[in-house]
């Protein structure tokens, strides 16, 4: 019966192919578009992460509460606490991400994101190494360490364990397993590969939080947990729930254990530190859910209004058919076989739009891989999988429904004794205007709530457009320099004056700076501060983000200097105490002191060491956004980079 009706819709649709290539490319549009967006929601928010029970992983976060600063990480020295006390997880690791130099059998020198983990990293995501070992507790074993009075032998040192990803195996070694084994050069120092992770191995973090998702390697930290700094926060911790234990437990002992800590460590006390535990699947995709579930609502509306436009064009060709479906009906067709006529003649121009909607929602993907910014979580997982094939067959076979049902009962209800005296005209246009209308009047409402979801936008769009950012973006080119092997503040001063020379000096470049953090790249850089009365009264100190900057930075990315000066060479260098501070840290600090008053002025800075210690200003520059254009961000202070001996 089924294939009955099918030869017979192939047919009627075949003696109209305008019709039919115009229902078909409207339904492949909307399903398309559907189709393309639902394997970002698919990828991002549906499918699980790629470790082992990832609905049992849990991001472990800091928070200051008394210095408005959230997600921030967890200090080395504060693991042992996490390991005794939160006995809710069943284990629990750290990674840092930072920039490495790395060389092997005498080839260039390459600069590479480094990862630096617990040796329980792989274990503890579920992650299993297919190619040599995963990282031993004896990994992390903190070197031995001096005798007093003697400086520390090279060769006293155990080389650095690294596990190579898998695209950084493929890319530098051409996926050669005899590098298994062997020792590299990380950061001038010995490194030996041990394994190479698997191919489908990402470190997923939140993109606010500025870790790279896919690092080239992961050394294992050697750090003595024991004695190390409670101050300096680095790691990223993430934890796995122990059997029948629940996120709400594990959150307990942590709000339990920060509060006995604050009595115990000033520093978190005044700052109210507090620590809190978010599932690693829902954190990792927070940032960019709201914006994927727009989009999807929004090409779910394109679908609505493409089936709006189908089944008007279905109402007015099955009107034409009225004397067809007359004769049919007076000569024994029942009802319900009209009606299955014409759905299988809507399933038919719905398969039609699915296939051509698979092919445009292939480009769209490619463009979107294209066009989409790195930090978007879990962009190599954005493909047409099963699932997604399964949700644009389901989709073609409710759009069928949504767009043949309505022609359909309205088809099957013909007037024959009208229909058949009418001869040779049809009087269905008439007889069907109402229902006509009303899909129009859907359509056209369904239209303006896109148009004003566009409309709301677009004026986001162009809001954001006549942001200042702080700074001239025209022309701005950056790049990431480093070299282990200058060491030392002449040195380095010598290297960066070197490397300044050689950029000047090719043709159209019209300045030269260097900066870190650069603005807007939204990762960790925070410093306290405070006026000197916080040296006596810790909870005076507020946070800011830190930038390590140039002579001539200002200059160069056209920030204004609103009082005082830029810093000079006389200011880079590590016994220097001038500081330049923001418009946004000047009117918090010091709200209704005019900007000029402001120079020479002392503030609490705590740069590189473990107090805070007491800063000239300098200057006072226009705010620079560091997170996003979208929110103004902390306020700032710059410190001459040569300080810290950069």
């Amino acid at each position: 019966m089924f294939s009955r009706d099918l030869s017979y819709a192939l047919r009627t649709l075949r003696k109209n192919p305008v019709f039919t290539l115009t229902a078909i490319v409207t339904v492949a549009l909307g399903i398309g578009a559907s189709t393309a967006i639902f394997s970002v929601v698919n990828a991002l928010l549906l499918r699980p992460l790629p470790y082992a029970s990832a609905d049992r992983l849990a991001l472990i976060k800091t928070d200051m509460v008394a210095r408005n600063v959230i997600n921030f990480p967890i200090a080395p020295g504060n693991m042992p606490d996490l390991l005794q006390h939160a006995t809710a997880f069943q284990s629990i690791a750290g990674a840092a991400s930072f920039p490495s130099n790395f060389v092997a059998d005498d080839q260039q020198p390459e600069q590479v994101i480094n990862a630096g983990v617990t040796t329980n990293f792989f274990t503890t995501l579920g992650a299993h190494i297919p190619f040599g070992r995963n990282f031993s507790e004896s990994d992390g074993t903190p070197p031995p360490r001096p005798i007093p009075g003697t400086a520390p032998s090279p060769d006293s040192r155990p080389p650095t364990i690294a596990i190579l990803s898998y695209g950084f195996w493929q890319r530098r070694f051409g996926g050669d397993s005899s590098v298994i084994g062997k020792t590299a050069q990380l950061n001038n120092a010995p490194a030996q590969i041990v394994g190479v992770a698997a191919p489908d191995f990402r470190l997923e973090f939140p993109t606010s939080s500025g870790d790279p998702a896919q690092p080239d390697l992961y050394t294992a930290l050697r750090i003595d947990w024991a004695t190390a700094s409670r101050i300096n926060v680095q790691l990223r911790v993430f934890g796995r729930l122990a059997p029948g234990a629940t996120l709400a437990e594990a959150r307990g002992q942590l709000a339990k254990l920060t509060s006995d800590l604050q009595n115990l460590v000033p520093i978190m006390k005044t700052a109210k530190v507090v620590w809190r535990a978010e599932p690693m699947q829902a954190d990792v995709v927070k940032d960019v859910r709201p914006a994927v579930l727009s989009l999807m609502g929004a090409v779910l509306f394109v679908l609505l209004i493409a089936c709006a436009n189908v089944a008007n064009l279905l109402l007015v060709r099955a009107s034409s058919r009225e004397r067809e479906l007359a004769v049919r009906s007076a000569l024994g067709g029942d009802r319900r076989a009209l009606i299955t006529q014409m759905l299988v003649e809507s399933v038919v121009i719905a398969g039609g739009g699915a296939i051509v909607g698979l092919a445009l929602a292939k480009l769209g993907i490619a463009l979107l891989l294209r066009v989409a910014p790195a930090s978007l979580p879990r962009l190599d997982a954005i493909a047409l999988d099963p699932t997604v094939l399964a949700f644009t067959i389901g989709l073609a076979m409710l759009s069928a429904f949504t767009f043949g049902m309505l022609p359909a009962i309205r088809a099957s209800r013909p007037n024959l004794a009208q229909t058949l005296r009418a001869g040779g005209r049809s009087p269905g246009l008439q007889g069907g205007k109402h229902l006509r209308n009303g899909v129009v009047i859907a359509e056209v409402a369904l239209s303006f709530v896109l148009l004003i979801g566009a409309g709301l936008m677009v004026r986001s769009f162009m809001a954001l457009e006549h942001v200042d950012p702080g700074f001239d973006p025209d022309g701005v080119m950056t790049f990431t320099a480093f070299n282990t092997r200058v060491r030392g503040p002449d040195a380095v001063r010598a290297y960066e004056n070197e490397v300044e020379q050689k950029l000047r000096a090719i043709p159209g470049v019209t300045a030269v700076t260097a900066a870190g953090p650069l603005p807007l790249d939204g990762g960790d850089a925070n410093l306290r501060y405070g006026p000197q009365a916080a040296a006596s009264d810790p909870s005076l100190f507020r946070q800011a983000t830190d930038h390590f900057i140039r002579p001539g930075y200002f200059a160069a990315m056209r920030t204004k200097v609103l009082a005082g000066r830029d810093f000079t060479e006389a200011d880079n260098d590590t016994t220097s105490r001038a500081i330049i501070i923001d418009d946004a840290l000047a009117r918090t600090m010091f709200p209704g002191v005019p900007f000029p008053n402001l120079i020479g002025r002392e503030l609490l800075v705590r740069v590189n060491t473990p107090d805070a210690q007491v800063n000239q200003i300098v200057g006072v520059v226009e705010h620079q956004r560091h997170e996003t254009l979208a929110q103004p961000g902390r306020e700032a202070v710059y410190i001459a980079e040569g300080r810290v001996g950069f």
